[in-house]
């Protein structure tokens, strides 16, 4: 056989495979919640698709995926790099002002002011009563922010954009 002809017949297959691999390692790649810190806006074994150039414009509560030691972690973007962030008597305040906070869905505990950096994100996940999160683990840095999420592929019932 020509070994030019060969080449020729694989090369596109190795194109699609390029391609593919770099869109998922620089672009999407899908993700799977695990654990209930999140619900009930996410639950346990939802896949969702998981936006890695979407870090570069990061937004106050947006659903962001942060690599946490060993592990991967979901969880919502409360605070932002530069501001004061704390909760007191159930409310939350970002500096110093009270901020609507429609995602908490479990009571929050005080805590006292934190004051961000300007490369920390404070991040918790929406069912505050389980979720570890930057009240116990400390503020998050933007390199440790993935990317970030609101699209649900799984369960098909589901499919669509976070509610």
């Amino acid at each position: 056989m020509d070994f030019k002809k060969i080449l020729k017949d694989i090369i596109p297959y190795i194109i699609i495979i390029l391609v593919v691999v770099g869109i998922r390692t620089y672009i999407f790649t899908p993700i799977k919640v695990n654990g209930t810190s999140m619900s009930p806006t996410l639950l346990p074994n939802e896949l969702m698709i998981l936006n890695k150039i979407g870090k570069n414009n990061l937004n106050r509560f947006d659903i962001v995926v942060v690599k946490e030691e060993k592990k991967y972690i979901i969880k919502r973007i409360i605070a932002l790099p530069g501001e004061s962030v704390a909760y007191i008597d159930g409310k939350l305040y970002i500096n110093e002002k009270v901020v609507k906070d429609d995602y908490s869905k479990s009571r929050t505990n005080d805590f006292n002011e934190i004051k961000l950096a300007n490369d920390e994100y404070f991040v918790m996940g929406d069912n505050r009563s389980v979720s570890s999160d930057s009240r116990y683990i400390g503020p998050i840095k933007k390199e440790q922010i993935i990317g970030k999420s609101k699209f649900i592929i799984f369960p098909f019932n589901k499919i669509g954009n976070v509610q």
